[in-house]
């Protein structure tokens, strides 16, 4: 169930780009890597229903191709020290 909690999602591509979106769609870190893994393990995207990506200010939808994805990091805040790695 979604929460109030602003996550940040940073993927790791394996061209070397970082990619960060930012999604209100779980009520925590655990449960953010939990759905992160499982569809890494089952080989399909990600589907994010309240997201944003990049500076937009909107809520939106995203999809995030898993496919080159070498690691994601789930944060609460920007902090580089905060949050786990899969």
């Amino acid at each position: 169930m979604p929460g109030d909690i602003m996550l940040i999602m940073r993927f790791h591509l394996v061209s070397g780009e970082d990619v960060s979106v930012m999604s209100e769609d779980f009520s925590g870190e655990p449960e953010a890597l939990e759905a992160i893994a499982r569809a890494l393990d089952e080989r399909r995207s990600l589907v994010l229903t309240q997201a944003r990506y990049g500076g937009e200010s909107d809520l939106n939808g995203v999809v995030i191709n898993l496919a080159n994805v070498v690691s994601v990091r789930v944060l609460k805040t920007s902090s580089a020290e905060a949050g786990q790695y899969l």
